[in-house]
């Protein structure tokens, strides 16, 4: 089924919309990078674009965690590489905060 072509409106306001998303996203990631706020605090939050981020995007936004440590922090918590933080479980969470706290 074809997707109904959208008025140059519509176009506008989902642009202005990603757009918002992207630079929400990129606070958070900068956030974290610069230890202005906690791995604890982003899990715990309830905005609707952390929660649909990949995990591994949170993990790799950490110090001392790049994209390949993120990959494999995620192997060894057996939490699937394209997980988002709304599908993580309590105990993966958990697990998630334990490790990250202890070792980086």
């Amino acid at each position: 089924m074809p997707v109904p072509p959208l008025t140059p409106q519509q176009r506008r306001a989902a642009s202005d919309k990603s757009a918002a998303v992207r630079r929400e996203r990129a606070e958070v990631k900068a956030a974290l990078k610069h230890a202005r706020i906690s791995l604890a605090e982003v899990l715990a939050s309830e905005s609707e674009v952390i929660r649909r981020m990949p995990v591994r995007t949170l993990l790799a936004s950490l110090p001392g965690i790049g994209k390949v440590r993120a990959e494999k922090l995620l192997a060894e918590l057996e939490i699937s590489a394209f997980r988002r933080v709304q599908g993580l479980g309590a105990r993966q969470r958990e697990r998630l905060l334990a490790r990250c706290m202890t070792r980086y």
